[in-house]
């Protein structure tokens, strides 16, 4: 059987991580956040849950007593609050991603954001990263019945862009996301942010980068065309 001829159509991002490098931001809301509440929780506990919505952060990480007096909606509202009253000051977009947004404008690429995050921290990273005009679309994790490690938001993200998934290429930066976009049946840039070259390997990333000044639309071709 001929192999089937797929073009690369679409460029999907995760927000955290990847349009920015906020790992340290995260840390410290988190950190003031938990101290609100008296819980304490290791840098190694937040790793297994980075990339995911927070609805599933906070079942993971709080008291079951502290999610069922305050809500879960409210704790993680009121965390991501936290982090957009620390960051707004310095917030900056990842090395390189203008340049490359420019180029796949360029080059008539679609483009869309898939966060697991709330839709007020996208719309906050957009606007104070001045890059709303490059997205044809955006999905946040309030926005969706299942946030990753399922393909929910990446297939909702392909759909609004009118194309097929195996059309578009994800860029991701965590095991859940990358995850989610395997399933969704992408390939996967990964973004050595969040976490080291050696433990990206470990996942079904198709390519690794340091940031986007590692990569080109011609480099995107040849992952999602071969």
């Amino acid at each position: 059987m001929d192999k089937i001829s797929v073009m690369l159509k679409g460029v999907l991002f995760d927000m955290d991580g990847v349009l920015v490098n906020n790992l340290e931001v995260h840390r410290a809301a988190f950190a003031e956040f938990f101290r609100r509440y008296g819980v304490e929780r290791s840098f190694e506990e937040l790793s297994r849950v980075f990339g995911k919505g927070n609805d599933d952060i906070m079942s993971e990480l709080m008291p079951r007593e502290v999610v069922e007096r305050v809500g879960i909606r409210e704790l993680g509202h009121e965390k991501e609050a936290i982090y957009r009253e620390i960051y707004a000051p310095t917030i900056t977009p990842q090395p390189g991603l203008l340049t490359f947004l420019d180029e796949c404008e360029a080059e008539g690429l679609k483009c869309a954001v898939g966060s697991s995050g709330y839709r007020a921290n996208v719309d906050f990273v957009l606007d104070k990263c001045n890059i709303e005009r490059y997205f044809d679309y955006a999905v946040a994790g309030d926005e969706v019945t299942r946030c990753k490690p399922d393909p929910e938001i990446y297939l909702t993200a392909a759909a609004k862009l009118g194309l097929r998934a195996d059309e578009c290429v994800v860029f991701e930066d965590a095991e859940a996301g990358i995850e989610a976009a395997k399933r969704a049946g992408m390939r996967v840039v990964a973004l050595a942010t969040t976490f080291n070259h050696d433990f990206l390997e470990t996942t079904d990333a198709d390519y690794i980068i340091d940031d986007f000044r590692d990569i080109t639309v011609d480099k995107l071709r040849e992952i999602v065309e071969r």
